[in-house]
């Protein structure tokens, strides 16, 4: 069966910074009624929602409508909007970190300029008061998954002793190489697993992306069981075209987060579906169905 074309973060962002906002590419539409009631009742898994997914909603009216709905925060934002975000009563629950996908930590020659960048953005998110930064592995380029994982460490290393004085969470997203990153180096739990035991630091976790995933390895639930202990954020995301998290995909959502609550997760679950049909009321049905 020929797969619609979905709408990828590259796609959305270019080369820019893990999901600042170059949204023209994300194809959804405004959603000018006004906020309805909440729908997330239970509240046991923190929700979120990454902004890049839902661009042409300005960003004050889709904070009122993810303030409504219940949902905590906004994902992979850059500091101008942070303000926004912050007065709206919600949290920004995942901080653009230094570098791109593409450009990332697994090659040597990127380092200087990540740590610099990443140690100024560290402190201004640990002065607005913010959980997390995402940071990426970078792609292979040849290089063996073992010798980018060790790079990885050398260069981490020079910005976690500032992550854990300030008491920042820096996350490495997990992604696939199969469809929409081609040649990304961390696109399986294991490799980045590994690469949190050898960073060993309370504030080194993974990004643990539900679709990307889905598409690498499968096997979401027990995977997650496995490796709850590097994993510090999720995000959401249907399969396959990334869109809806409903019945028109091959995961059961519901019984995903039911399995993430058991195993006592408590950071956040952010969705990340580029919406095919009303972006808030797909994104009003997703809160419900995590809503566990």
């Amino acid at each position: 069966m020929k797969q619609e074309k979905s709408v990828s973060r590259r796609t959305a962002l270019g080369a820019m910074a893990g999901g600042a906002a170059a949204i023209a590419a994300v194809r959804n539409v405004a959603h000018a009624e006004e906020p309805q009631e909440t729908v997330v009742v239970n509240g046991r898994i923190k929700q979120a929602v990454s902004r890049w997914c839902y661009g042409a909603i300005p960003l004050e009216e889709f904070c009122d409508h993810v303030k409504a709905m219940g949902l905590l925060g906004l994902d992979l934002m850059d500091p101008p909007d942070w303000p926004v975000i912050k007065a709206k009563g919600l949290e920004v629950t995942m901080a653009n970190g230094p570098g791109n996908i593409a450009a990332g930590w697994n090659d040597p020659r990127n380092h200087d300029a990540l740590v610099k960048k990443g140690e100024e953005r560290l402190r201004e998110v640990a002065d607005a008061g913010l959980p997390n930064m995402v940071v990426f592995s970078g792609n292979r380029r040849g290089m063996p998954d073992d010798e980018g994982r060790k790079n990885c460490v050398k260069g981490l290393k020079r910005i976690l002793p500032l992550a854990e004085k300030l008491g920042v969470n820096v996350m490495m997203e997990l992604l696939n190489s199969k469809r929409d990153h081609k040649d990304y180096m961390c696109d399986h739990t294991a490799w980045g697993a590994a690469l949190a035991k050898e960073l060993s630091s309370e504030r080194f976790k993974l990004l643990y992306d539900i679709y990307h995933m889905q598409i690498m390895e499968g096997d979401i639930i027990q995977t997650i069981r496995e490796n709850i202990a590097w994993i510090g954020h999720i995000h959401t995301g249907g399969v396959p075209g990334r869109n809806e998290i409903d019945d028109t995909q091959e995961l059961n959502y519901r019984r995903i987060c039911e399995a993430i609550l058991e195993t006592g997760f408590t950071g956040y679950v952010a969705h990340e579906f580029v919406p095919k049909r009303d972006p808030i009321t797909s994104l009003r049905q997703a809160a419900a169905i995590c809503d566990v």
